[in-house]
């Protein structure tokens, strides 16, 4: 169930909102006049938000790209490829 609270609680309740966004790594929405207004989390919950859009778009981008050439490639040349790039890397 989401947590929703008016926007006067930041600054009333700061510590009790601040627990609840890094007990439960769910966001805290913040309403102004009864309308929704701010979305508050912790820095784990956003950044790991970042990560999971960034893969989705990668997925997302190589989804398109399989659909416009018939080119596959196979797990072992892949890997293999990866990990010369880690080793220059290194």
């Amino acid at each position: 169930m989401p947590h929703i609270r008016p926007v006067s609680d930041l600054r009333n309740n700061f510590a009790d909102i601040s627990r609840i966004v890094h007990e439960t790594a769910e966001p805290v929405f913040l309403t102004k006049n009864g309308y929704g207004d701010m979305v508050v989390m912790s820095m784990e919950a956003y950044e790991k938000y970042k990560l999971d859009i960034m893969i989705y778009e990668k997925l997302k981008e190589a989804a398109l790209e399989a659909k416009s050439t018939d080119a596959r490639y196979d797990f072992d040349e892949v890997s293999k490829e990866m990990r010369e790039k880690l080793i220059e890397k290194l």
